[in-house]
């Protein structure tokens, strides 16, 4: 058994490297967490509930997880179009695209949120626009909405361009050779392949935008009941030397998060599962017969699918 386990172990000194690791994640992860429970149990239930249920602390909650939702829904949406393009595409500066997707990981939060505002505003390069049309787009949840889909676009993006650089266009190319259109191809044939990945930046995406902060705090306007989201709510607490408060709001912050993220993967994984039950042969048979199938009965003619 052990020699066993010898050739399976890729680096040498399991014990040293397991013993590393652990350390790591636990100052880095789970003794700061831990922390934020442990001090708010300096609270008594009846406390907490009072700081939790509070009518600024609900309105709060409300907006960032309305928010963050709606931003991650975009997002899924047009993040797959810009993988697709990225992907499926050769333009000039092409390069320079994809490096721009990335920017929301290089540039600090604080920036992003002064560069938002100073477009979206009423004088901004968009903004002028938008505000005749009875749009305002900074200072409101308009701007709160866009803040946190530009933080959370990088992580649909390169969650899905992987899986999609993987897929071959044998399958496409053989759906519309059998009369399948192109939305019909991309539902049946590539929509099941992508399906997890999607979800999984879904995910990500929303994560990273209920915690949101410094893109926000600029373009938001930070109104009481209207604008302002539980981290400046929580950041208010600390101003005010109410540490406890504080804790108890980023234990709910943290606890939605573990939820929302559970519940997600699971349908994420239940999604995977769907689709590697069927085997490598029986699967893209099945998918090239339901969109030819699908393809005919709405009478489209065979193209070229690029």
């Amino acid at each position: 058994m052990s020699l066993l386990w010898r050739r399976q172990s890729v680096l040498p000194g399991f014990g040293l490297a397991m013993g590393i690791t652990v350390t790591y994640l636990s100052l880095l992860v789970l003794v700061p967490l831990s922390m934020i429970f442990l001090r708010t149990a300096t609270l008594h239930p009846g406390e907490i509930w009072a700081v939790v249920t509070s009518p600024r602390s609900i309105a709060s909650l409300q907006m960032s997880f309305s928010a963050s939702l709606i931003a991650a829904g975009i997002n899924a949406v047009f993040g797959v179009l810009v993988a697709w393009v990225l992907v499926r595409y050769s333009f000039p500066g092409k390069s320079i695209v994809d490096a721009l997707v990335d920017l929301p990981f290089a540039l600090p939060t604080a920036v992003g949120g002064i560069a938002l505002t100073a477009i979206y505003a009423q004088q901004g390069w968009v903004g002028r626009y938008l505000y005749p049309l009875g749009i305002q787009s900074a200072f409101s949840r308009l701007g709160v909405v866009i803040a946190l889909t530009f933080v959370g676009l990088p992580f649909v993006v390169r969650t899905v361009q992987p899986v999609m650089e993987e897929l071959e266009v044998d399958q496409e190319e053989a759906a519309a050779s059998l009369g399948a259109g192109r939305f019909v191809i991309f539902t049946r044939v590539l929509l099941p392949s992508l399906w997890p990945s999607i979800l999984t930046g879904f995910a990500m995406s929303f994560a990273r935008a209920f915690g949101e902060y410094g893109s926000v705090v600029f373009i938001s306007g930070n109104m009481p009941f209207k604008t302002e989201i539980t981290p400046l709510v929580i950041m208010t607490k600390l101003e005010q030397y109410d540490y406890a408060g504080a804790t108890a709001l980023a234990a709910v912050m943290l606890l939605s998060s573990f939820v929302l993220l559970f519940l997600i993967n699971r349908l994420q994984a239940w999604s995977g599962a769907r689709v590697s039950s069927r085997s490598p042969v029986e699967a893209p048979r099945t998918a090239t017969a339901g969109a030819a199938g699908a393809g005919a009965a709405g009478g489209n003619a065979p193209g070229v699918v690029s």
